[in-house]
């Protein structure tokens, strides 16, 4: 384990000269205190890194010298081979360069790591598109993702979800992320906001003259796109329902509910009443939906509000006990 840290941390000082402790230890998911035990590690063995401080300081391998750690490892040349996303690299219009990269990989590889490499793509597929949705490429995001790569305001025109209008704004677009076959654009407008876009609804866009934007050093597309993902699946939950559950309910209700919803439910979870059942307030998208989720509950669950979601499953129940003949219901 401290032996492939070693190496990642060799690589990279001398990939991105200049790293600092605390960028290296961000990078290598430990402390600034082992980043420097590490250093100085690779130090006692040969490497000739150091730390210089100033505002080009950071860690940096002696000049001229590069490490002889690039060997791949089998695993590692099936893994690289399985980071490519055919659909994705194709929708991009970057199929071609991606398989001359693999060919050219290839041929330096050693026989052994190539067959490693080739074994992960017979093994492994990855399909991206949701199921029952015909996947579409959006005409304008071959250009789009050009612009991400050289970092070129563009002026885009979108057309807005559930109107007929459009509008037109600048943006600088930061990246590209696919959600489920849909391509989003994520970048930022001219009073520093950012916003993102499903970019099969941008219906024009220009290259913008001038120089590339300077882009913003702290911004982090992963941790931007899982924290607006997350605030968007929130909104969606507008009501509230409360229920009482079954230890067996209580269990499987982040298996049928929006996953955000569940999570609050369980936290607001109140003790076991006398006969067992938990009471909780779980956020809902309408009572059509939690209808259609909660049923799959049966009698794990009974609903206390809202007072129209409740009477749904009383005229539920009566209509199950009437197909079945069961007597003596209310």
């Amino acid at each position: 384990m401290r032996a492939a840290r070693l190496i990642r941390m060799a690589l990279l000082v001398q990939s991105s000269p200049g790293l600092t402790a605390e960028a290296l230890a961000r990078e290598l998911d430990v402390s600034r205190r082992t980043v420097i035990r590490d250093a100085q590690a690779l130090q006692e063995a040969g490497v000739p890194i150091r730390a210089e401080r100033g505002r080009a300081g950071g860690y940096h391998l002696a000049p001229g010298h590069r490490t002889r750690l690039t060997t791949l490892h089998p695993t590692e040349a099936e893994t690289l081979f399985l980071s490519g996303l055919p659909s994705a690299l194709r929708d991009l219009g970057l199929s071609d360069a991606a398989d001359t990269a693999r060919l050219k990989l290839s041929a330096t590889l050693l026989p052994s790591l190539r067959a490693a490499a080739e074994s992960s793509v017979r093994r492994f597929h990855l399909d991206a598109p949701a199921w029952f949705r015909e996947p579409s490429t959006p005409g304008l995001l071959p250009e789009l993702a050009r612009a991400v790569w050289s970092d070129r305001t563009v002026e885009v025109t979108y057309a807005r979800p559930g109107r007929d209008d459009t509008v037109t704004r600048l943006l600088q677009p930061y990246g590209l992320v696919l959600k489920a076959g849909v391509w989003y654009v994520v970048g930022r407008v001219p009073d520093g906001a950012w916003r993102t876009y499903r970019v099969d609804r941008v219906t024009a866009l220009s290259p913008t003259d001038g120089e590339p934007f300077v882009r913003d050093p702290g911004f982090d597309l992963t941790a931007y796109w899982r924290a607006s993902a997350k605030a968007f699946a929130r909104t969606l939950l507008r009501t509230t329902a409360t229920l009482r559950l079954t230890g067996r309910g209580l269990a499987r209700l982040p298996a049928v509910a929006d996953p955000a919803g569940a999570g609050e439910a369980l936290a607001s979870a109140s003790g076991p009443d006398a006969d067992g059942r938990v009471t909780v307030e779980l956020p809902v998208e309408s009572e059509e939906v939690a209808f259609a989720q909660l049923s799959e509950l049966g009698a794990d669950v009974e609903v206390l509000a809202p007072e129209g979601l409740r009477a749904r499953f009383r005229a539920h129940a009566r209509d199950l006990a009437a197909l079945y003949g069961v007597a003596g219901q209310r």
